[in-house]
């Protein structure tokens, strides 16, 4: 049984790798200028609820590899043993629909005969610490995708102890837990964020209290993150040693995946000129129609979370887990049913707008219009209550209508440009072309063409012709016509111009260079003789991965055998203290009237639920608990 590790990639490029949903939102990716999309199939994603056919698949595979664009599978859930040989089957069809790449998280995947896939280690398996990355690295990964809690020094640390291809997030939601271990989700229903069914109990409401059952802080969401955005952060990460970019959101709406796509495209574009790289990691340039804004796409509230250190400002979003969109202003006054903001906005009839009212309560309500002088009046019976805007609150556009219906039509264009020549031919005329890769096609016109009265006229309508490449995925930079003047008609000319285009098109998906594998590495031995139910062992291959690899003690997954009280479900670097003001040493603005309690553990309570809550200072991290 053979078995392939992949050699390693070209990655002096910046690869900006987008969500896609679904075909449809992975071709919009592409045409917005993601060099490579991640796409979950119809099992075995981690997004349960975002899986597509293999057919599906193979079509993106054909639209993004025309630009040298890669697509890569979301296989990154949790196998049982009655899944291995349906999960082997699926790999196969994806490898032959043209899929470049796995993103896995069971180690059993390990252990079978695979096709030569290259894998990625998926953030769900835990990679923090530069034992971790290297052990993949020695494992056969290609490629490792980053705990998204780590700061620049960390990633550095890694880069410096491995040389294994690394990615990481730059935008989007947040696990509150360190991904690939939270069971909290499987402790309260049974649904488990490893077999991509995450009940999201972080964005619950919930009450803080202390032992003796007192209420310190009361249906508040306080496991619910803000949004990343690292935007500002990119070149750190560059020299940090990151490759790849990765956008959060196969669970996103369109817009949002065309908007931050096309904004982080213009991101990287700015650095690839300025030297952090020689090209970006696909063909072909972009034109957008709009002027991206995270803003105005779903978002919590954004922090960089951690990147610039172990104090990371505001992280969290207590007051609501739904978006709030971008601030606009803060209330200078109501008057006359009229909301009046400090400062000058551009809020129009049918926006959307939102304000916190109390904490853990946000309100809004949509604009029937906006007087001369800026007034805005809430639609319908919507009353507005001085106690609820009082002077100073801030309110955000939570709906930019105008931006919407902008969002909904053509917003992206996305070309490969290319020399055409077109001259005789001993059996009538020729039409090559070569394009910015280098990627050559030809096409034959076997008619003699007449000789043209009008040698302008007949010139000019061949450029007109072999110049329109309309809607397809190219755009002409010069046409060089050899030809004496002659004349030939317009139908003939469309012939040509489709048979080369034709041409070029198949002979880049040939071009397209799949990522090379090799046999994979002996096994190295792992860093810990004993695994506990977080080395997410469920099924027999996984355990006997890591028994090649000298590990003497594996206990099943929490999805096979959950523990008993006091089982650590969810451990986080946020902190409940610190985002209330009540860590003396890394407080953020205090954002609570309450006393500060003692380190003695705490309980989250929603409805019949309850959890202990314990605080790792030295670690700065918080853990979670089953009650025992």
């Amino acid at each position: 049984m053979t078995k392939y590790v992949f050699k390693g990639a070209t990655m002096s490029c910046l690869e900006l790798l987008a969500p896609a949903k679904n075909m449809e939102f992975g071709k919009a990716a592409v045409d917005h200028g993601a060099d490579a999309v991640y796409i979950g199939p119809e099992r075995f994603g981690a997004r349960a609820a975002a899986g597509n056919s293999v057919a599906d698949i193979e079509a993106l595979c054909t639209y993004a590899h025309r630009y040298f664009a890669r697509v890569y599978a979301a296989f990154n859930t949790l196998l049982f043993d009655h899944e291995l040989e349906p999960a082997r089957r699926l790999i196969q069809q994806l490898y032959h629909a043209g899929v470049d790449a796995l993103i896995i998280q069971d180690m059993g995947l390990l252990e079978m005969d695979l096709p030569p896939i290259p894998l990625f280690a998926s953030t769900q398996t835990d990679n923090r610490t530069p034992e971790k990355v290297r052990f993949l690295e020695q494992s056969g990964f290609s490629r490792v995708i980053l705990a998204r809690e780590l700061p620049l020094a960390a990633v550095k640390q890694i880069r410096d102890a491995t040389s294994v291809d690394l990615e990481a997030f730059v935008h989007g939601a947040l696990c509150v837990g360190y991904s690939g271990q939270c069971y909290m989700s499987a402790a309260i229903g049974g649904r488990s964020a490893n077999r991509g069914a995450c009940g999201q109990p972080c964005r619950l409401a919930w009450t803080l209290e202390d032992k003796q059952g007192t209420t310190l802080c009361e249906n508040r969401h306080l496991l619910s993150l803000k949004d990343m955005n690292r935007a500002d952060f990119l070149a750190d990460l560059v020299r940090a040693g990151i490759t790849s970019f990765k956008i959060e959101g196969r669970l996103k709406s369109l817009d949002y995946v065309k908007n931050i796509t096309g904004f982080y495209r213009q991101r990287l574009d700015a650095l690839i000129k300025t030297g952090f790289s020689q090209s970006c990691a696909s063909s072909g340039r972009t034109t957008f129609f709009f002027t991206p804004d995270p803003r105005k796409s779903f978002n919590r509230g954004f922090t960089d979370y951690f990147l610039s250190g172990s104090s990371p400002g505001s992280i969290a979003a207590f007051d609501t887990p739904k978006s709030v969109g971008e601030p606009v202003g803060q209330v200078k006054q109501i008057k006359n049913q009229a909301l009046v903001l400090d400062r000058v906005h551009d809020l129009r009839p049918g926006d959307g707008i939102c304000f916190p009212t109390a904490p853990g309560r946000l309100k809004g309500f949509y604009v029937n219009r906006v007087d001369e002088n800026a007034f805005v009046f809430p639609s319908g019976r919507t009353r507005i209550h001085k106690d609820d805007l009082p002077k100073g609150t801030m309110v955000f556009r939570n709906h930019d209508l105008g931006f919407a219906r902008l969002m909904a039509g053509m917003t992206a264009q996305r070309k490969i440009s290319l020399d055409m020549k077109f001259c005789e031919h001993p059996q009538g005329f020729e039409l090559s072309c070569v394009d910015e890769d280098n990627i050559q096609a030809r096409a034959l016109l076997c008619v003699p063409g007449e000789p043209a009265r009008n040698p302008n006229t007949a010139r000019a309508a061949i450029e007109k012709q072999l110049g329109k490449l309309g809607n397809t995925c190219f755009l002409m930079n010069r046409l060089e016509i050899l030809s004496k003047p002659v004349f030939l008609p317009a139908a003939d000319l469309n012939r040509l111009r489709r048979d080369l285009l034709d041409c070029l098109e198949k002979n880049r998906l040939k071009a397209h260079a799949r990522l090379s594998v090799a046999p994979r590495p002996v096994p190295v031995s792992f860093y810990r003789a004993d695994l506990d139910f977080r080395a997410n062992a469920a099924n027999h291959l996984a355990v006997q991965f890591y028994k090649k690899r000298g590990v003497t003690s594996i206990d099943p997954a929490f999805e096979c055998a959950p523990p008993g009280p006091g089982t650590p479900v969810m451990t986080t670097k946020h902190c409940i203290r610190r985002s209330l003001g009540w860590c003396s040493g890394k407080a953020e603005k205090n954002r609570s009237n309450s006393p500060q309690p003692s380190l003695a553990p705490l309980f989250l309570t929603h409805g019949k639920h309850r959890f202990q809550v314990t605080f790792h200072c030295r670690e700065c991290e918080m853990q979670i608990r089953t009650e025992g």
